[in-house]
C-alpha cells in the first residue's frame, strides 16, 4: 500500500513517521486490497489547548474510500484513535460482504433444494 503523508504546522520526526507506518501496516493486514493511505497531521494554534492536534486518514479501497478524523491534545493519541476508527470501518465492510455472500449462498441452496424435490 502506498503511504502519502502530509503535515500542517507539525514537524515530522522519525518517531512520528514510524508510529504512523506501524498503524498503516496494521490496517494493511486487515484489508490487503487497500490501494493507498493519505494521512494528514495538523496542529492548530488557534484552538483551545485540549484539542490542538488533528489527524485524518483516507484509505483508498475498491468502492467508496474510508475516511476518519480525530482531534486530540496529543498527536499520538489522535493517530491511534483515527487508526482504530478506520480499522472498525474495515471490519464492518468485511462483515457486510460476508453476510451478503452467505445470504446469496443460502438462497442458491434453497433454490437447488426446491428444484430437486
Amino acid at each position: 500500500m502506498k503511504l502519502i503523508l502530509s503535515t500542517h504546522n507539525v514537524t515530522l520526526t522519525k518517531a512520528i513517521e514510524d508510529h504512523i507506518v506501524g498503524k498503516i501496516e496494521k490496517l494493511d493486514h486487515f484489508d490487503k486490497r487497500a490501494i493507498d493511505a493519505r494521512v494528514t497531521l495538523e496542529h492548530d494554534h488557534t484552538r483551545a489547548p485540549e484539542k490542538q492536534f488533528s489527524c485524518s486518514i483516507r484509505l483508498g479501497v475498491r468502492g467508496p474510500d474510508l475516511f476518519a478524523e480525530d482531534r486530540e491534545e496529543d498527536l499520538y493519541t489522535a493517530i491511534d484513535l483515527v487508526a482504530k476508527k478506520i480499522e472498525q470501518q474495515i471490519k464492518k465492510r468485511h462483515k457486510k460482504e460476508l453476510e451478503r455472500w452467505h445470504k446469496e449462498a443460502a438462497r442458491t441452496k434453497q433454490r437447488l433444494k426446491g428444484a430437486n424435490s
